[in-house]
């Protein structure tokens, strides 16, 4: 077995993959990639329900899962580098493609055109709700840093905004005095706790501040991603799979 394994390494390192490079993806644009969310899994996740069709091995409550690799994770840490929040205009499940019906900007007059329904759920006209969503773009670290984006609405919005508070609150000396340092500065460590209220337990994002970024070649990854979601060349396509909205939240 061992000759075997040689024998195919050695036949592996005589292919020059890096002259090839990126050979077969000149026809993929950002509009052909999915943008990874990064969602934790709840009770009621297809992920962690065996007999499902979208089970994931050794998924369970608690854990994040990248919901294009399906890696799973207790922990990680991220570089946030560009924020938003908006109005995410769905219909309920049973009727729902699994798509937002629209997206509304967070300054748009929108959410004054609805009412709270029993369900406490801000309902427009159509009987289609709008969920005010955060949206954290961030590069992921480990071995392959790569981008992803953290949806955060209902009890999570408290959690946005502290994080927010925290990237705002960073100050460093700069040659004309004190400024704040851009949000792709800085490391931060995602986790998740247990939370509850009056409907039930779930569990929620913990954001830690780590430290600087020290590494330039992530730094300068971070800040074009940031760019790229400036421009609107990167968008976030929004569905079902991106949180557990059957979660008490």
């Amino acid at each position: 077995m061992n000759q075997v394994a040689e024998k195919k390494n050695s036949a592996l390192a005589t292919f020059d993959m890096e002259a090839d490079a990126q050979q077969g993806t000149q026809n993929i644009s950002q509009e052909d990639l999915a943008l990874p969310f990064l969602k934790i899994l709840g009770q009621l996740s297809p992920e962690v329900n065996k007999r499902d069709g979208k089970y994931v091995e050794g998924a369970e409550p608690g854990k994040i899962i990248n919901t294009v690799t399906n890696q799973l994770f207790d922990t990680l840490q991220v570089v946030p580098v560009f924020y938003k929040r908006q109005y995410i205009e769905w219909q309920d499940r049973g009727t729902s493609t699994g798509a937002p019906v629209a997206i509304h900007e967070a300054d748009s007059d929108i959410i004054s055109q609805t009412t709270r329904g029993k369900d406490y759920k801000d309902r427009l006209a159509n009987g289609n709700y709008l969920d005010n969503t955060a949206s954290h773009f961030v590069l992921t670290l480990g071995d392959t840093p790569s981008t992803a984006l953290i949806s955060m609405k209902s009890t999570q919005l408290k959690v946005s905004r502290k994080w927010n508070s925290m990237m705002m609150g960073i100050k460093m000396q700069g040659k004309n005095g004190l400024f704040t340092p851009p949000t792709y500065s800085h490391i931060y460590n995602l986790k998740t706790v247990q939370m509850s209220n009056d409907k039930g337990t779930w569990f929620g994002w913990d954001v830690e501040k780590v430290g600087p970024v020290e590494d330039k070649s992530i730094y300068d990854m971070a800040k074009r991603f940031a760019e790229q979601v400036g421009k609107g060349e990167i968008e976030a396509k929004h569905g079902n799979n991106e949180a557990d909205s059957k979660q008490p939240y």
